[in-house]
């Protein structure tokens, strides 16, 4: 495949010049040295690995495994049978006590300050974090700040010398499909791998990976291990962080798009987190049946499904079953979109809406608030949690707990005690919709949770291995 993609360009360039229409009609058009050519773009290729390779650091994090309560072997096998022996033999693993668990990704030096982006997935349980330099330098790493919503993380080295290599950031927003990609990482512990593909599609949404998408889509093989490592362009400049593969399928992988990272990473290094816009409501996609339902064009806008109470959607007036068909004076047409224009909003600025209520555009003024923060996702009204742990359903997640869902969460782990587990929610289960509300990514999952009374009895719609659908019933606790 990499011999085609050069010789096509070469047969390209050679119909150019012989049909263009201001070239000379010769007999016998002059050759093309199509091995020089091929050379060119090989020592482009060369050049770029030369460059960016010592900016690509080796991430190790450290974590602390944490003892669990004991389980009867009766529980043990149900648990080996559900989920089979490889999950059995890692969930378990990580779950003994007094060990520590290793676990490597990529990153790339963007500031001569020290500072190097990477992946939340990679750090976010780190206990402690040491970066390896190309040239077998080591240093303690500091977690700047994490953004769990776009998966990013900016890390800090501080070399005594001062010393480092730094790889320029390029524009993202140019990107067409078809330009050269360059991805440089770790895969599978083997440093500085170097893979060469092109950009497949750019602004890439519902791939379920974070709330915040506009993925650039590449061909460039992306493997585990290449978590948070750059992507490049044929100048060498960094063009996405990558952050997720279609396992499934080969030659899909997702890189977060460099303008985006580069936005949030100043945030992260400014104040230590993302500040967003919010106007807490749970949204869906307005589908052609739902929008014949409320009697509407379909395209028209975006279904708000649930309004948190005391957010600044409920203080404006908007209501369950409002379709917003403008947003800050722009039509808005998909919940991915709104999602970004609002997070984009800063808090406390007055924005202008415009709704469908009951086949009437109705105009509204809305206050912005600051997005609450998720570390907490699986937390309920008042002190008591859930007891739930839960991340995006990734196509990874999708395969390795044999589900079919396509949106979602994934439950990771459920305290032993806590309301989840009363519920029978097991890890493994992906959570499609909460009091039949659906639950689309972490962040609705937290909206929808966080909305509820406590005492409030409700039905919680799962997926188990192998597309099981049932459902389960939630007590949410009562304050203590």
């Amino acid at each position: 495949m990499m011999w085609r993609a050069p010789l096509f360009l070469v047969l390209a360039f050679q119909m150019t010049l012989w049909l263009s229409p201001g070239a000379a009609r010769a007999a016998d058009p002059a050759p093309v040295d199509s091995a020089s050519m091929l050379r060119a773009l090989e020592d482009a290729f060369v050049s770029v690995a030369d460059h960016v390779t010592p900016a690509v650091v080796n991430v190790s994090v450290k974590t602390k495994r944490v003892a669990p309560e004991a389980e009867s072997p009766e529980q043990r096998e149900q648990f080996r049978e559900f989920f089979g022996p490889e999950f059995f033999e890692r969930f378990f693993r990580r779950r003994e006590p007094r060990e520590d668990a290793r676990s490597m990704g990529s990153g790339v030096i963007v500031d001569p300050k020290g500072y190097i982006l990477t992946n939340n997935h990679v750090v976010e349980n780190a206990e402690s974090v040491e970066v390896r330099l190309s040239d077998d330098r080591k240093f303690k790493a500091t977690i700047v700040g994490r953004d769990p919503k776009t998966d990013l993380a900016v890390l800090k080295i501080e070399p005594p010398d001062g010393s480092l290599p730094v790889a320029q950031l390029g524009d993202s927003d140019k990107l067409r499909a078809g330009q050269w990609a360059i991805a440089i990482g770790n895969p599978f512990g083997l440093d500085r791998t170097v893979t060469i593909g092109h950009i497949s599609a750019t602004g890439r949404t519902h791939v379920g990976v974070t709330t915040y998408e506009a993925f650039i889509q590449t061909d460039a093989s992306i493997n585990p291990g290449n978590s948070g490592g750059p992507l490049l362009n044929i100048e060498g400049k960094v063009i996405g962080i990558n952050t997720a593969i279609v396992s499934s399928g080969q030659g899909i992988g997702f890189s977060i798009p460099i303008n985006m990272a580069r936005e949030i990473m100043t945030q992260l290094i400014s104040k230590g987190r993302v500040v967003r816009g919010w106007l807490g409501i749970v949204i869906q996609e307005l589908t052609p049946e739902l929008a014949e339902g409320f009697g509407v064009k379909k395209d028209t806008g975006v279904l708000i499904a649930d309004v948190m109470k005391g957010s600044p959607a409920e203080k404006a007036g908007l209501r369950s079953g409002d379709i917003i068909v403008e947003f800050d004076g722009s039509p808005t047409k998909s919940v991915t979109e709104l999602q970004k224009r609002v997070a984009a909003v800063e808090p406390g600025r007055e924005a202008p809406l415009l709704v469908i209520r009951d086949k009437v555009s109705t105009p509204l003024a809305v206050k912005i608030g600051e997005q609450p923060s998720d570390e907490e996702v699986a937390s309920g009204p008042g002190e008591e949690p859930l007891g739930l742990t839960v991340e995006p359903l990734t196509p990874e997640a999708v395969q390795r707990f044999k589900l079919t869902a396509t949106s979602g969460v994934v439950v990771t782990d459920v305290a032993p005690g806590g309301s989840g587990a009363q519920a029978g929610i097991r890890p493994g289960d992906a959570i499609l919709e909460i009091n039949r509300q659906p639950v689309k990514d972490v962040e609705s999952f937290q909206r929808i949770v966080a909305s509820m009374k406590a005492g409030e009895v409700v039905p919680v719609y799962v997926q188990r291995g192998g597309g099981r659908n049932e459902y389960v019933v939630l007590s949410i606790p009562d304050k203590r």
